[in-house]
Formats: structure tokens, sequence, C-alpha cells
């Protein structure tokens, strides 16, 4: 009896994106956050945003609490648009201003080359930052498009700007 072993033809996704997301718990007050972006999340995906070719659930612990998520995109322009958008900005800006006992990261790999993560009150370690230098998310580093080698100019303004960002 041999294997049934199978592969895919991404053919059609020259452009594929694909992102993985994770929220930990660091303090008791962060459970509230999880639960409620985790229902918000759900809601989001669930309206089958533009772009978006799958989204899957993940648990990455239990002790400490840390969920997220794995994200398959038609293309970075897609998932750009995406996340400068509402709901999404609202959430993005509402956590840079207050974390509420959590923190946030992401690594997005693209077809076409390229990778870029951002880890946001990580501790310890997880992803990329296991093995590679960390850098402060400052000027080359500061988008997600530029730190995956994807040049500089975005399809919609950023959520917030890096010099207001840093300004406060």
């Amino acid at each position: 009896m041999t294997v049934d072993r199978q592969t895919v033809d991404l053919t059609a996704y020259p452009d594929l994106v694909v992102i993985y997301l994770g929220m930990r718990v660091r303090r008791p007050r962060g459970m509230l956050r999880l639960f409620w972006q985790g229902s918000q999340i759900q809601k989001s995906w669930k309206q089958q945003p533009d772009g978006l070719l799958l989204h899957e659930d993940i648990i990455w612990s239990l002790i400490p609490p840390h969920l997220g998520m794995r994200q398959y995109w038609r293309d970075l322009d897609s998932l750009e648009r995406w996340t400068r958008s509402e709901p999404h900005k609202l959430w993005w800006q509402q956590f840079l201003k207050d974390t509420g006992g959590t923190g946030f990261w992401h690594e997005t790999y693209l077809m076409g080359g390229g990778m870029e993560a951002i880890y946001d009150d990580i501790e310890p370690p997880c992803g990329f930052a296991r093995f590679a230098p960390t850098r402060v998310a400052r000027g080359a580093m500061f988008s997600a498009r530029r730190r995956a080698g994807q040049g500089d100019q975005p399809t919609v303004k950023p959520v917030i700007a890096e010099a207001e960002y840093y300004s406060g």
C-alpha cells in the first residue's frame, strides 16, 4: 500500500500571500481582549473580504493563552487594503494605544518573494524572532510592505504614519 501523495497547482495564484498571526495573553485582563478580538476577527473574515482565499484558526498554546490564525490572500494589495480599512483599521489603532494585556505578532510570506514580521509586546520571542536578530520597527522596518521588500508605495494610506506613532 502506498501513501496517497498530492500537491497543489498554485499557478493561478502568482501573488499569493500567506500570513500567520497570533495574540498572546500577557496579563489577566488580556483574556478579555483576546476573546473580544477573536469574535471581531471571526465576524470580519466571515464577510469574505475581497482577496481573502482562506482563513484557519490556530491554537498556539493554552498556557499562556496564545491564539492565532493563518490566512491566504490573493495578493499583498488586497491584504493591505483590508488591513487599512474598517474594522481592522480601528482595531489596530486601539491596540497601538493600549494592548489590553496582550501581545500581537504576524509573519507574512509572499509567493513572489519576500517575508516580513512584526512583534508587538511579545515575550518570550516566537517565530523568526527566536533565531534572527530583532530591530526596532522604524524607517525601512516600519511598514510590512517595506520589510517584505515590496517597495515604498502602499496601495492605501497607512493606519498610522511612522512620525505620528513615534511622536506620542
